[in-house]
């Protein structure tokens, strides 16, 4: 589990961009060597010191109110920024946990998570509303997390893959439900990374039909095609 924080200084906006290149692809990259004509081969590896030269920022402060929301975040998009928003309206300082791919592909089936957790972290991070994020979160929200992070209220949207933060037995927010300090939100937008799939798979699909249609008039014309004189 790694803590990633939001903010960086301006100065270092050139590096940031390079490193969040290397961070996000994860795979070899060619630098050019400054002074020759040559190239090496960058083997990134996201290891701690990259990643806290990548987030450069504050902490919250001693008296912050300190919100946590958790999941995995996949294809980020609009439902996700908007309960971000509510959720940090909530407090001084939005702390985000992403489960990592290993948790998502658990409980959601083989071919999730889409994006990898490298590149789900840098999408939240990325957010306005987002403070710090936790990389690889625990699914269970335990009583050494909420003390470590003293955390004051963890929250969940309505709108969500599944219902587990509605259940009596399996609950992953049990103990903060104990303690009081957990608050489902009303979503703003009913919008999953499920319904966005199923565009792209709808959307595909109908391309699909409009270009093999295209293609069968095109070989009707050209079948049916005449020489046509020119006298």
């Amino acid at each position: 589990m790694l803590l990633c924080v939001r903010e960086r200084s301006i100065s270092d906006s050139h590096n940031h961009s390079s490193l969040q290149r290397q961070f996000s692809h994860g795979h070899n990259q060619k630098v050019e060597e400054r002074g020759s004509g040559g190239t090496r081969v960058s083997h990134f590896l996201p290891t701690s010191r990259r990643i806290v030269q990548f987030s450069n920022g504050k902490g919250p402060g001693p008296d912050a109110r300190i919100i946590y929301i958790d999941g995995a975040f996949d294809l980020f998009h609009a439902g996700h920024v908007e309960i971000l928003r509510i959720a940090r309206g909530l407090g001084d300082f939005l702390l985000v946990g992403i489960h990592n791919d290993q948790t998502v592909s658990a409980k959601r089936g083989a071919h999730r998570p889409i994006m990898n957790l490298h590149e789900r972290s840098l999408s939240v991070l990325a957010c306005r509303y987002v403070d710090e994020v936790i990389i690889g979160a625990p699914w269970e929200v335990s009583k050494d997390m909420i003390t470590t992070f003293n955390i004051s209220l963890v929250v969940h949207g309505t709108v969500a893959e599944n219902n587990d933060f509605q259940k009596d037995d399996g609950n992953p927010y049990a103990i903060p439900i104990s303690m009081d300090i957990f608050k489902v939100l009303e979503s703003p937008l009913d919008i999953t990374t499920t319904t966005i799939i199923r565009r792209i798979v709808s959307n595909h699909e109908a391309y699909q039909k409009r270009n093999e249609k295209k293609n069968a008039s095109e070989k009707r014309y050209y079948e049916g095609k005449t020489f046509v004189s020119g006298d």
